[in-house]
């Protein structure tokens, strides 16, 4: 009997070493140990994964003067190879070109981050695998041990900027910092659900998909050192009370705190103004009780009309306003 066991114990431990070794060979295939996946991406297949939420992106390198991306349908992207400009193309699937030009033979690193509009993905955003030359294989790249996650509205989203994610402050301040990003921002979203209809991040922030119900995210697939959130500007329009909204801003922090026992959590004052005192006093109730990682973040100055797409929305200018203003902040506490 002892034998036995002894003998399927092996088995399982050939198996489960075998399958990490067919992981990290560096065959560009999604299960790949050498392509590292930002944000909150759906492993549940291992044929296809899918990013959620905005500002996911995948980044790997490779050797050999080609790669290609393997697409489900429709999609729009950003690429970066060898850390050049972001180049954008639109309405592609199936096996997507991204050297219509060969590249030098040699080592190169790619970045990959789909397109959102508004929180949403334009398109099936759906990662199904690299395809390199004959012979070629990928290799991990450095990664920042460093993630900061910017939770919020179609600001974090960076709507209305010529990158949309990729313009935005969030992005901007971990490009800067040299860590790790996300965004967890949808655009339209309140702080609170409400009856009619406004997708409220106090309850939508411990999920994988900002518009569904289960599964709720993992949050040991990583840990965030730094939380930003810039929550506020869409609840009046949807008739939040004061008195909710600071409510439902201190169990936001009591929820970011759970997921991140270590991080720093920064509660931004909204550009309008929006809110501000109950923000502040969320921050203040979350102190007293003994947090004292949680901070109040001033924003008045930050922007004038130069830096405004609209009323609301910063501009692509707007964007790197508030990561020279936010990134050394961030920094000192990280």
């Amino acid at each position: 009997m002892r034998t036995r066991l002894l003998l399927s114990t092996l088995v399982a431990l050939v198996t489960v070493l075998t399958s990490r070794a067919e992981a990290a060979v560096g065959d560009g295939s999604p299960t790949d140990a050498n392509i590292s996946f930002t944000g909150r991406w759906d492993t549940s297949v291992s044929t296809a994964y899918v990013p959620y939420w905005a500002g996911t992106y995948l980044t790997t390198g490779f050797n050999g003067r080609t790669v290609k991306l393997l697409q489900r349908n429709t999609i729009d992207l950003y690429y970066s190879i060898d850390g050049g400009a972001w180049v954008y193309i639109q309405n592609v699937k199936g096996t997507v070109n991204l050297t219509p030009t060969p590249l030098a033979a040699g080592n190169h690193t790619l970045r990959v981050s789909y397109r959102v509009v508004a929180g949403s993905y334009h398109g099936d955003a759906v990662f199904q695998g690299l395809v390199l030359d004959p012979g070629a294989t990928t290799y991990a790249t450095a990664v920042s041990p460093k993630l900061i996650e910017f939770v919020g509205d179609s600001i974090t989203v960076g709507t209305t900027t010529s990158k949309n994610a990729l313009t935005a402050y969030g992005w901007l301040i971990g490009e800067r910092l040299g860590v790790r990003h996300t965004q967890i921002a949808q655009g339209g979203a309140c702080l609170v659900a409400t009856a009619d209809g406004c997708v409220g991040l106090e309850a939508r922030f411990p999920k994988l998909n900002p518009n569904a119900d289960t599964p709720n995210w993992n949050f040991s697939r990583y840990q965030a050192n730094a939380v930003v959130i810039n929550l506020g500007t869409n609840d009046v329009g949807h008739g939040v009370s004061t008195t909710t909204f600071q409510t439902s801003y201190v169990h936001l922090l009591q929820e970011v705190r759970a997921a991140y026992p270590g991080a720093a959590i920064f509660a931004m004052e909204t550009f309008t103004r929006r809110y501000a005192a109950q923000t502040s006093a969320a921050v203040a109730a979350r102190n007293s009780a003994g947090d004292a990682k949680v901070y109040y973040v001033t924003t008045e100055g930050w922007l004038t009309s130069t830096n405004m797409s609209d009323n609301v929305h910063p501009n692509d200018s707007g964007h790197v306003v508030i990561a020279d203003r936010l990134a050394p902040i961030i920094a000192a506490r990280i």
